[in-house]
């Protein structure tokens, strides 16, 4: 599976937030938080003792919405006295739309659009049927949902070979990839953690909640936990992962 777009190479992302974070870690340096109108250029920014916070690349934060920038204010003052970026999810994925979304539109939607010509959902299992058919009850719906709201008719395949997807289907799809960056962001954040663009798109247009979006991409994965268990070390990485997708979510229903 692909890792979000900030990531040039693959990596597990929880290892990924410790060395990234890891030396980034320092001592809390504000006292109070709060978020306010931002006269710059619109938007809500994030205030660490009334003076603005700052992306990795040195631009305001600032959110599109009040409740979004409360939000990410609100991780900030959940800080201890030791300032954890692993621990937040919200402003990591904010401070990658701003510094790596909001330039680089064309290229963040070109990568969404790639899980569209393969997406997870179009390839099932042939068996145990069990698993067979659940992921026909968590999927079907979201293939036809594509085909209802958006006018893309996916096909679906049996094993992993790969279909062709129609042309009509793959531009259908790709006309509802967001091109507001934070709702881009968001969504190409989705459909990396989903493995789908379809799930994906299918919570940004509002057809799944987070926790159906989460489950239904998980068919396999749980499958394969019910029959096998699950180790302390891929528990801690699924609930890192879930941080990251709720945050995607939260930017998709506040933005």
């Amino acid at each position: 599976m692909r890792e979000p777009f900030e990531n040039v190479q693959r990596q597990d992302p929880v290892e990924a937030a410790r060395r990234g974070a890891g030396p980034e870690k320092r001592r809390r340096f504000y006292e109070t938080v709060s978020s306010a109108a931002f006269a710059g250029v619109g938007g809500f920014e994030v205030l660490l003792d009334g003076k603005p916070a700052h992306t990795p690349a040195g631009r305001i934060l600032a959110a599109p919405s009040a409740p979004l920038a409360q939000a990410i204010a609100a991780e900030w003052q959940a800080q201890g006295a030791v300032i954890n970026p692993a621990s937040m999810p919200l402003t990591r994925l904010a401070n990658s739309i701003i510094d790596g979304v909001s330039e680089r539109v064309d290229a963040v939607a070109a990568e969404v659009k790639k899980y569209l010509a393969s997406d997870l959902i179009c390839y099932r299992a042939t068996s145990p049927q069990n698993l067979v058919e659940r992921q026909a009850q968590h999927w079907d719906p979201i293939v036809s949902w594509a085909e209802a709201a958006l006018g893309a008719r996916f096909l679906v395949t049996d094993g992993v070979v790969h279909v062709a997807q129609p042309d009509a289907a793959l531009a259908a799809a790709c006309a509802a990839v967001p091109r507001d960056a934070w709702r881009l962001g968001a969504v190409h954040a989705a459909t990396t953690l989903a493995g789908s663009a379809l799930i994906a798109l299918a919570l940004a247009e509002g057809r799944l909640s987070a926790d159906e979006a989460w489950i239904a991409a998980h068919i396999d994965e749980d499958w394969n936990i019910a029959q096998w268990g699950e180790d302390e070390f891929a528990k801690e990485r699924r609930a890192f992962r879930f941080a990251e997708f709720a945050a995607a979510a939260m930017v998709l229903e506040r933005r």
